[in-house]
């Protein structure tokens, strides 16, 4: 008997766009040394080369989030860059150039979104990135690349946050604190579409836009406590700390006896478990997983209309330090995004 090879992916099989072999070196955004947003600069830099189960993705769009602006200023994962100059971006939506092996399911041409390894390789702030292949799923068809840019590193997130920790439910009470933000406006779509009582804080101009989007309550932090007006709930996901106006300290006053008590800042508040242990209820930090399972099951929701991502702006790449002080200004309405290359 004989065997015939095994094929990859044919155009008839999946959505995918011609690719051309990449080039010796690539536009990319880089710093040289932790700083304000003007030490983002463009550069030419070498396309990378994937090993082993990475994929080298042309890169589209690329997320903003403030993990990025952290990085930059010499905080959050910067610690673990192994040298400079480095390239930032965690998320980013694009095209596959090349794949593992042939009959790979991610095969060249195939649109993915997803979330690189960075600060462990380059980010995604450059016209192309090495990427886990177990990271990354399809870009949902309904989104544009700029749209889909905006959703994993928030979207699962929030995921991990309502859905895995919080185990959202019919009739549990869960407050979300900046329930405007990247991962804020997720997590109030994911925690009312399975079924939870949703209160959310943030400005008074995302009031309106929040209760569409399946909160049931929108408490405008600049002019009351929400502490003032709530009390007995199951569940706070807090994505402030203590940063603002002891956000979490407060927050453990509004659960009930043994509620549930999630910080994703926790360098804002490092005593958190501490006090929750004496405030009477339980208390978990929160790191994103990269699981492109989960991606997949985002894109499906968005796919249909169950979910939205809201882009509040986009910037072409080599206007990132402009992203970086908008970002950092703090009133961002969802995602900010990064316009790395044409579709």
């Amino acid at each position: 008997m004989r065997f015939r090879p095994l094929r990859s992916a044919t155009a008839s099989d999946v959505e995918r766009v011609a690719v051309t072999a990449p080039p010796a070196t690539m536009n990319a955004v880089v710093f040289d040394a932790p700083g304000e947003p003007e030490a983002l600069r463009l550069a030419q830099t070498p396309v990378p080369a994937p090993v082993i189960s990475e994929l080298l993705v042309r890169i589209v769009a690329a997320g903003v989030n403030p993990i990025d602006a952290k990085t930059r200023r010499g905080a959050g994962v910067s610690a673990q860059i192994p040298s400079y100059p480095s390239t930032l971006g965690f998320d980013f939506s694009g095209v596959v150039v090349k794949s593992p092996y042939e009959a790979h399911p991610l095969a060249p041409g195939t649109p993915v979104f997803g979330m690189t390894a960075f600060p462990r390789s380059g980010g995604t702030y450059g016209e192309y990135a090495v990427v886990p292949s177990l990271s990354v799923a399809r870009k949902p068809a309904s989104l544009s690349h700029v749209e889909a840019a905006g959703v994993p590193l928030a979207a699962l997130t929030a995921w991990g946050l309502v859905v895995e920790t919080a185990h959202a439910h019919e009739g549990q009470r869960i407050l979300i604190h900046a329930g405007g933000g990247g991962v804020g406006h997720f997590a109030v779509q994911f925690a009312a579409y399975f079924g939870a009582h949703v209160t959310a804080t943030a400005s008074g101009r995302n009031a309106a836009w929040l209760r569409e989007l399946g909160a049931a309550v929108v408490i405008d932090h600049t002019t009351t406590r929400f502490e003032e007006v709530i009390a007995d709930v199951d569940v706070v996901i807090d994505l402030i700390g203590n940063v603002h106006a002891s956000t979490g300290s407060r927050s453990l006053d509004v659960l009930r006896p043994g509620g549930l008590y999630v910080v994703v800042a926790t360098g804002s508040w490092p005593e958190y478990a501490a006090a929750a242990e004496a405030a009477g209820v339980r208390a978990t930090s929160y790191k994103v997983i990269p699981d492109g399972g989960s991606l997949s099951t985002i894109a499906r929701l968005l796919d249909s209309g169950a979910v939205q991502v809201y882009i509040d702006r986009v910037f072409p790449l080599d206007e990132a330090a402009a992203a970086h002080r908008m970002l950092e200004e703090g009133h961002t309405r969802g995602k900010i995004v990064l316009r790395v290359s044409d579709d």
